[in-house]
C-alpha cells in the first residue's frame, strides 16, 4: 500500500527545495502531487514545479468533475487567491508512494479523503527569526516585491500553524531545518522506514 508524505512548515521554512529533493531521489522513487493555485506565477517559479497554475475557470471545470480533494481560500492584499489538491487521472495508491506540500487544512481534508492510514505528516520547523530573514531575502529577489504580502503570509502562518493546531491533527514529530541538507537526510530516513511499514 502507497502512502502520501505531507510536507507541511510555515512559509520559508524550506519545504519547496526539501520537496524538490525529496522527489530527485531515486532510492525514494517518491511520485509529485502538484498543487494548484490561482495566484499568478512568482519570479523564478515554473508551471507544474512549483504548482500548476490555472484560472477561476479551470478550477470550476476540475470541481465540476468532481477531482477536488480540497479547497483553501486566503484573501490577500491582492484578492482572494485559491490553492487545491486535485486527485489526479492516473494516480495508483497500491502501487506507488507521493510526495505533497501541504497546510494543516489541507492535511485534514487530505486524511478524510484518502483515509488517515494512507497520510503521513513531515512538519518542517524553522526559528521565527530565521523564517523571516529568508522570507525577506526571497521577497528582496522579485521582479516586484510585495513586501505588504510577505509580512501578510508571515503572520498568517503563526495563526495557522498553532501548538495546538499541529497537536490536535496528530502531528507531534518535528523536523528542524538549521541546516538543510541534515534536515534532508533525516526526512528521507523517516520516510524509508515509514514506507519499510507498509
Amino acid at each position: 500500500m502507497g502512502k502520501i508524505f505531507c510536507l507541511m512548515g510555515k512559509s520559508s521554512s524550506g519545504k519547496d527545495t526539501i520537496y524538490k529533493a525529496l522527489t530527485e531521489d531515486n532510492e525514494l522513487d517518491l511520485k509529485q502531487m502538484i498543487s494548484y493555485t490561482t495566484r499568478p506565477i512568482r519570479s523564478g517559479e515554473t508551471e507544474g514545479l512549483q504548482y500548476h497554475f490555472v484560472t477561476e475557470e479551470q478550477l470550476s471545470y476540475l470541481e465540476e468533475e468532481g477531482r477536488i480533494v480540497e479547497l483553501r481560500s486566503y484573501n490577500t492584499v491582492h484578492g482572494v487567491w485559491k490553492y487545491f489538491t486535485v486527485c489526479e487521472e492516473g494516480m495508483d495508491l497500491e502501487a506507488d508512494s507521493y510526495l505533497v506540500i501541504g497546510t494543516l487544512n489541507s492535511w485534514h481534508s487530505m486524511c478524510a479523503y484518502y483515509g488517515r492510514t494512507r497520510m503521513v505528516p513531515v512538519y518542517i520547523e524553522v526559528e521565527d527569526g530565521v523564517r523571516l530573514e529568508r522570507a525577506l531575502l526571497r521577497e528582496r529577489s522579485q521582479r516586484c516585491p510585495d513586501y505588504k504580502e510577505m509580512c501578510r503570509r508571515y503572520l498568517a502562518d503563526c495563526e495557522d500553524f498553532t501548538e495546538e493546531k499541529l497537536e490536535a491533527e496528530g502531528i507531534i514529530k518535528r523536523f528542524h531545518n538549521t541546516d538543510i541538507g541534515s534536515c534532508f537526510e533525516e526526512i528521507k530516513l523517516f520516510i524509508q522506514k515509514e514506507m519499510r511499514y507498509n
